[in-house]
């Protein structure tokens, strides 16, 4: 259920709308309270940690066009005048906009742990985990698994809204470092749930094959730079979605002319084979949540359709702006910092192929896995996304090698208008937090089915320019 000190604060909140709204003609408040556990276990350590929590509030007031806000610790007590003194009208980014109207909404969302595990159960069950691990080959020097549930309330009060919310997201983590010699390499995996044992469950399921390809790292070889044909797993998929693509459609960046994405709506973008979505709702992970921080509730958007780009996402700014309606994708890293365009749950939607025919159809390339890291670039479409290793395919076949890293790059357009075939099956990712411009961090999740279609493949990063 909803946190009981937010829950005690509705009264207080109410009661400062009110107050404020004979000096503004708009005023809202957001209340965040955020639990986080951390349990670990490794080679060398263990620990059980409660996390940084945070508590705290944020008054957002509009008058004439400009908004301002106000951030609090508690709002018990906390007089109009106090936040009226405090507050300057401005509108950093924005000037004289056109505020939205907002519906009549009261309303209680929940989304618990149903499957929640005893610390001692999760503990002894990494433990566990830890120990199969580590004993399955000489060369693994270290192993650690971990686990990390966070606990997130939030109340939403204005003249026309009293929402609150309450939902739980655990990651369940295994990294294996293997040893030959000075050749040290490094796998990870990962659960992801809603449930504590379900998170756990996953992860246990996927760590024969995150020990194997550890193991298998030690004979990697780097790839030979050229043009390929390549199939992405889930979590390539969702980085190309992500970084590639989806930066380019947060709409604040629209609003700053910073977007190619912004003279592309409409237009074909990806082949015909090619939707892509973004949204709270658009399925349950880390960034699923039941409104946002502007007190939008959480929507499903579809980004491209048949290879179209449909539209972007939006936060209330950046939509008052544009003059478009709020994708529900505004969100804070806490609620001492500004609201921005973030994207949620971001990714490719399934088609009809069969991965193994995929894989037969490829005549030389590789099979990417694994997210290592990418970089995002609006203005130009630039994709430089790594793969943490590839699988060699010839003749529809695996050869056994084995390549690491590998760097896709080139033309966003050209990568996602060159898919052929999609996968019948979809995995969306829910492990990972977005920096925007490398801060502002927010938890994200990304994904989709497997992808086949041509790419540059290398094994350095060149600079963006």
């Amino acid at each position: 259920m909803l946190n009981s000190f937010l829950k005690s604060r509705i009264k207080d909140g109410k009661r400062l709308v009110k107050e404020l709204s004979n000096s503004y003609e708009y005023v809202s408040i957001l209340g965040n309270y955020i639990k986080t556990k951390r349990i670990m276990v490794s080679t060398s350590t263990s620990s059980i940690d409660d996390l940084d929590n945070e508590c705290g509030f944020v008054i957002k007031v509009y008058k004439d066009g400009h908004y301002s806000e106000y951030s609090c610790d508690d709002i018990k007590g906390l007089k109009a005048d106090k936040v009226i003194n405090s507050i300057e009208l401005k509108s950093p980014y924005f000037a004289h906009i056109k505020m939205l109207s907002e519906e009549k909404h009261e309303e209680s969302y929940l989304r618990e742990d149903e499957k929640p595990l005893s610390d001692k159960e999760i503990f002894d069950r990494l433990s566990k985990l830890k120990k199969k691990t580590h004993d399955t080959d000489s060369r693994i020097i270290n192993v650690t698994t971990a686990f990390v549930k966070r606990e997130t309330s939030k109340i939403f009060i204005s003249n026309n809204k009293c929402l609150d919310q309450k939902y739980d997201w655990c990651n369940a983590m295994l990294s294996v470092v293997t040893r030959v010699e000075n050749n040290i390499q490094e796998n990870y995996t990962c659960g992801t749930n809603a449930n504590s044992a379900d998170a756990l469950n996953e992860l246990i399921e996927l760590s024969e094959e995150c020990t194997d390809i550890a193991l298998r790292l030690l004979n990697a070889k780097t790839i030979v730079p050229g043009k390929y044909e390549i199939i992405t797993d889930p979590s390539i998929s969702g980085l190309i979605a992500h970084e590639a693509f989806g930066h380019g459609v947060e709409m604040d960046m629209f609003v700053k002319n910073r977007a190619k994405a912004k003279d592309f709506v409409g237009k074909r973008v990806a082949s015909d084979l090619v939707n892509m979505y973004d949204g709270a709702a658009s399925c349950v992970s880390a960034a699923s949540y039941f409104f946002d921080d502007d007190g939008v509730e959480a929507k499903s958007t579809c980004i491209i359709k048949d290879g179209i780009l449909q539209t972007g996402i939006s936060d209330c700014l950046s939509a008052m702006e544009l003059d478009t309606v709020p994708t529900g994708n505004g969100r804070r890293e806490s609620y001492t910092h500004k609201v921005y365009t973030r994207m949620t749950n971001t990714f490719f939607e399934k088609g009809d192929s069969n991965l193994e025919t995929m894989i037969k159809s490829v005549k030389h390339g590789y099979y990417l896995c694994q997210t290592n890291n990418g970089m995002e670039d609006p203005k130009n479409w630039q994709i430089q996304c790594t793969a943490s290793y590839g699988l060699e395919i010839k003749d529809g076949k695996f050869t056994g090698e084995i390549v690491a890293p590998v760097v896709i790059s080139g033309y966003v357009v050209d990568l996602l208008s060159s898919i052929s075939m999609v996968s019948n099956e979809r995995k969306v990712i829910g492990s990972g937090m977005c920096g925007k411009g490398h801060k502002e961090w927010v938890f994200v999740s990304d994904g989709g089915p497997c992808l086949k279609a041509e790419a540059k493949l290398s094994w350095w990063m060149k600079k963006i320019l």
